[in-house]
């Protein structure tokens, strides 16, 4: 409780109260972020024994209310402060700080507060410190001279409230007794109202028996929820009967709300029946419009919707459904929890393309053939399967044909197969991947009941394509799983049946949905996974791969001819002869698809769009400019380095901007220096340019037994590069050093785990140097310190420092070459 006798010091540290006040005898949490204010509390109240007072003083987001002043920019002394006498409340001044900062209006007047609790706490990540301080408000004072210390206010201070001798003659005043019987006959009507649904409006009895009336009136008007101007009307009201007058008209005012608010409520219940019980809520809400004369409602919306839902064609039992959902939404709020999920409910339901189709064209077989030839090359039993199940399409449009699942590795053509199907048939194509699927629910959908539920992807995909007949991949059906949740593939079941899945039921949706208008294509690696019965459901098409002369054909006629384009290049500039195709498909890429093939020819690509490019630019130089005679991509080449650019497809024909005379066509030398394999040999001496070739007629492979110990491969690429020059140029490695890092293919090491192990079991093992990546630098604080005392850590960027610390006089590499 605050007290009359409380000795108030010359200065205070300002502690700022944004928009709102502390009153004497309240008690206030305020939690401290500001680095000023979290500065104030370390030093005035945490590091103290002894807690002073501090001054809480109201902050302004506008000058409109109260009296104002602006701090100075002195020091503690008071030196360049900025004065405001007496405090009076007509003043108006505010504090514009430098460097276009925002504008600090603080109020001339505060309450003197002392600490009751403290709490110190630090936010993470952000590690930033926070306090939470609790405070008692004590007196009234003036602000006098406002001035900075560090980074936070102190301020010159004198008392405002009344002392002891000052109050009792002030006591005697007829106005003043007449005042406070008035304020306390109002208290304790609302005390007596309170009583009905509070328990612990006893102890504010005790106070209004035992706490001076002056008192009262801050701890009761703190108490209520008032706007800021009439906090600050409070704080500015040194008079007595100023006080008592305003705190008696808030009190009262706070007692007629409660009034009015429980003839609203006695009105509602008054209206209400047993069977009226449940709407509750909602009557009293219309009781509170009605008070207030606004009985708007969402009827708009609601009607859109049912415009919306009565054109979506929906069946006669489905349509029966929805109109009990949209007669439940009606006598919702919009504030009811559950409006939110019927309202999305209702939305779905209208948006499914229930009768809405794609008009399929008159089927042409020799134009879907010339289609299929035109988009993939080879795969003759794959196409002719497909022509036939067109045909049969074209026979009998309704008929339940099988389901094709395409079997293959990857980039054999599974899924452009599959749009070439939607192609021909003139239907819109969707994929729904079903790789790392083991929710049931990704199929069939979320119960309703579920907080966040959903429809299941085939429906969610429906409604996307806006038809009830599209070409639906079903992509990688192979890599689905199983946990608690479900098995997809056992939903899957359903979906594929064409004598199931005309009612196929999504538990979201909850009403049946005809599948049979849609033509489901699988997609899949392997056969293995697939569970047999839902393996019994498809018609399995194998797809081997393609041999090495179909992806040279696919190369030239199909691959080379997309990359120019995305590269905005042509053949102008750039010509792969069949030569060199052939030898990137036999010596860069072992797979059965062309993924690879066409990044390999996009990395070229690349190679010659920064020449193209850098050619551009030494045409646009000026006589006086001196022309480089070498471009950037003949010096990386010279250099042996890689050339890898992203250059993105400009929107004209770079024929039209650019003449070269001279195309660049590419040579084993060019591939050599572009797409590696061995492209570093050289540079390490391991193919000397003498007639004995170290690597001639050899290959590398590596091999890790799985050995029931699973291994991390990539921490081991420093060790298996180190490994490998020092087999193949003959040197030793250093024994007492022991290393560890990832490596990419251009050489830089990044930085891998467990490193504190790593390095203490070196120690054990007698190791005296450690190869770590220049980026695990930080891990290096969890190592015990005698252990790191006794080791040489050697921190690397590239691979040319590993090898370099690993060899016995240093790395092999030939003079001015670079990794």
């Amino acid at each position: 409780m605050a007290d009359t006798a409380v000795e108030l010091p010359g200065r205070l540290a300002i502690l700022p109260f944004r928009n709102k006040v502390l009153l004497p005898g309240a008690i206030v949490r305020i939690r401290c972020t500001n680095p000023s204010s979290v500065k104030l509390v370390e030093q005035e109240l945490w590091q103290r024994e002894e807690k002073g007072l501090i001054g809480v003083l109201p902050v302004h987001d506008s000058e409109a209310a109260g009296s104002l002043l602006s701090p100075g920019v002195g020091s503690d002394s008071g030196e360049g402060g900025s004065k405001a006498p007496g405090g009076s409340a007509g003043e108006s001044t505010k504090q514009d700080t430098k460097n276009g900062k925002e504008t600090i209006h603080w109020h001339s007047r505060g309450v003197a507060a002392r600490a009751l609790h403290l709490s110190r706490g630090v936010e993470k990540p952000s590690g930033r410190v926070t306090y939470i301080v609790v405070l008692e408000g004590l007196c009234r004072f003036s602000v006098q001279e406002l001035s900075a210390r560090g980074s936070y206010h102190v301020a010159r201070v004198s008392r405002l409230d009344m002392t002891k001798t000052e109050l009792e003659h002030a006591e005697q005043d007829p106005d003043l007794i007449a005042l406070s019987r008035q304020f306390k006959a109002t208290a304790m009507e609302l005390i007596s109202v309170l009583e009905q649904k509070q328990k612990t409006v006893g102890r504010t009895k005790v106070l209004l028996e035992t706490v001076p009336v002056y008192r009262l009136a801050d701890i009761f008007v703190a108490s209520f929820e008032i706007s800021f101007e009439e906090q600050l009307s409070m704080l500015d009201s040194v008079d007595l009967k100023v006080r008592l007058s305003k705190a008696t008209e808030l009190v009262d005012r706070h007692l007629q709300s409660i009034l009015v608010a429980e003839k609203i409520t006695q009105k509602v219940e008054g209206q209400l029946s047993k069977s009226q019980k449940e709407f509750l809520l909602r009557q009293q809400m219309r009781a509170i419009k009605e008070e207030l004369g606004d009985n708007d409602d969402d009827e708009d919306d609601v009607a859109a919707l049912e415009r919306k839902m009565q054109n979506a064609g929906m069946p006669a039992n489905i349509w029966k459904h929805a109109q009990r959902e949209l007669r439940r939404l009606r006598k919702m709020q919009p504030q009811q929890p559950g409006y939110s999920s019927s309202r999305t409910y209702l939305e779905l339901l209208a948006e499914l393309p229930w009768q809405k189709v794609s008009e399929e064209r008159e089927l042409d077989l020799r134009a879907a053939k010339e289609s299929l030839d035109r988009d993939h090359y080879g795969l003759t039993k794959v196409k002719q399967r497909i022509i036939e199940y067109l045909a049969v399409r074209k026979l009998k449009p309704d008929a339940r044909g099988p389901v094709l699942c395409f079997v293959g590795p990857p980039g054999v053509g599974k899924t452009s197969l599959a749009s070439s199907i939607a192609k021909a048939l003139n239907r819109k194509f969707i994929r729904i991947s079903l790789g790392g699927v083991k929710d049931e629910a990704d199929i069939r959908g979320h119960r309703r009941t579920y907080i966040g539920s959903m429809p299941g992807r085939l429906i969610d995909g429906l409604k996307r394509v806006s038809v009830s007949n599209p070409v639906m991949l079903l992509d990688e059906i192979d890599k689905t799983g199983s946990d608690v949740r479900g098995d997809p593939a056992s939903a899957l079941l359903e979906v594929l049946d064409p004598e199931q899945n005309k009612t196929f039921n999504d538990h979201y949706l909850n009403v049946p949905f005809d599948l049979s208008k849609v033509i489901f294509v699988a997609t899949a690696n392997r056969m293995q996974p697939i569970p047999p019965p839902l393996l019994d459901r498809m018609e399995v098409i194998e797809l081997p791969g393609y041999t090495p002369e179909e992806k040279l054909k696919i190369a030239m006629k199909h691959l080379i001819p997309r990359v120019l384009e995305q590269h905005g290049l042509s053949s102008t500039y750039l010509q792969i002869p069949e030569a060199m195709v052939r030898i990137i498909i036999e010596r860069y890429t072992r797979e059965a698809g062309v993924r690879n093939l066409e990044r390999n020819l996009a990395a070229l690509a690349r190679a010659a769009a920064v020449k193209v490019a850098e050619q551009d630019s030494a045409l646009r130089l000026g006589k006086e400019i001196q022309p480089i005679t070498t471009t950037l991509l003949d010096s990386r080449l010279a250099d042996g380095g890689e050339v890898e650019m992203e250059v993105i497809p400009m929107g004209q024909d770079i024929s039209n901007t650019y003449e070269n005379p001279s195309p660049m066509i590419v040579d084993e030398t060019m591939l050599e220096k572009v797409l590696g394999v061995r492209a570093r040999a050289a540079d390490l001496n391991l193919s000397p340019t003498s007639d004995i070739n170290l690597l001639e007629s050899r290959d590398i492979h590596i091999h890790f037994p799985a050995g029931a110990v699973p291994k991390d491969g990539p921490s081991a690429g420093v060790t298996l590069v180190t490994s490998l020059v020092s087999l193949f140029s003959h040197r030793k490695v250093r024994a007492d050093t022991a290393m560890t890092g990832e490596m990419t293919l251009r050489g830089l090491v990044l930085p891998v785990g467990g490193v504190k192990d790593k390095v203490l079991a070196a120690h054990r093992y007698g190791i005296k140097r450690v190869i770590l990546p220049e980026r695990n630098m930080k891990d290096l604080a969890e190592v015990p310190a005698p252990i790191l005392s006794g080791l040489e850590i050697l921190l690397v960027k590239r691979i040319e420092e590993v090898l370099d610390h690993a060899f016995e006089g240093g790395c092999p590499l030939r003079p001015h070459s670079k990794l």
